[in-house]
């Protein structure tokens, strides 16, 4: 005669297991986490959460995503998930062919709200950048008529402004020669080449080539120098044409604009005073 329980007397170990259930709400308990902080984690809504910890899995929407939703609350309160799922095989009678549950599945998850544009920002910035423009023409713009010269097409260095002359303390420099015809033969004969050189206070320049791509935009700060080429033209705009030494070509511009005055200028090849 043995002595104990057999599996005849219907009272097998598993009849003393908890449900999945049952274990899942003691080991969330013992491990110190809410319902809410497991849906949190999980991302499984608190009702089908809840309903699983009472052994209701009908909120899950099959037993497919049933076991889905049992792996990642085991994993979250420290069970292991195997063992829970082939629990729930057994009371649901057994384990489906295999599905893609992983669209539904996702689709009972928390999803974040898709982020909106901060249009705030953009019109801050957008702002922002018109205050400066408009700061910097104020600035270097302004003469003693109280507004800017603009020639729209000065290729010729024989533009109409005529240069004022304001006082400095510098002493006198002795007089440069004349480029010679060896400067314009120092350059490419195939391509325009422009050098600015700011030497009477700091300009804002813009330079482009032929095909309206822009080279250089920016200050210029007195004392500095910026060269350009291209192969057929070279656009320029001068902040503070009065300020800024020009050649082209390896021969120097001559009155290229006065002191504040706003000048928009165009070169080609060969010699700038021929065209």
């Amino acid at each position: 005669m043995s002595i104990g329980n057999s599996p005849e007397d219907g009272n097998s170990p598993d009849d003393d297991r908890p449900s999945v259930g049952s274990a899942l709400r003691q080991a969330r308990i013992a491990a110190g986490l809410t319902i809410d902080e497991v849906s949190a984690s999980t991302r499984v809504r608190v009702p089908i959460a809840q309903g699983i910890e009472q052994d209701d899995f009908s909120r899950c929407g099959g037993d497919v995503y049933a076991r889905g939703h049992i792996r990642v609350l085991a994993r979250a309160v420290g069970l292991d998930p195997d063992g829970l799922i082939a629990q729930f095989d057994a009371d649901h009678g057994g384990r489906p062919a295999p599905t893609a549950p992983a669209p539904l599945f996702e689709a009972e998850r928390i999803r974040p709200e898709p982020r909106r544009p901060n249009w705030t920002a953009a019109m801050v910035a957008a702002i922002v950048a018109v205050v400066g423009f408009v700061g910097f023409t104020l600035f270097s713009g302004g003469g003693k008529d109280g507004g800017s010269t603009v020639a729209e097409d000065s290729a010729s260095p024989k533009a109409s402004h005529t240069p004022s002359h304001r006082p400095s303390t510098k002493p006198a420099e002795p007089d440069r020669p004349e480029p010679s015809d060896s400067a314009i033969a120092g350059v490419p004969a195939d391509k325009v080449t422009v050098k600015l050189t700011a030497e009477g206070g700091q300009s804002w320049i813009s330079a482009q080539d032929h095909n309206g791509r822009l080279l250089e935009e920016g200050v210029l700060r007195e004392g500095d120098s910026k060269t350009f080429s291209d192969s057929k033209r070279i656009d320029l705009v001068l902040g503070n044409a009065g300020a800024i030494k020009l050649f082209v070509n390896g021969k120097e511009v001559k009155k290229v604009g006065t002191s504040g005055a706003v000048q928009r200028l165009s070169y080609t090849k060969g010699d700038p005073e021929a065209g």
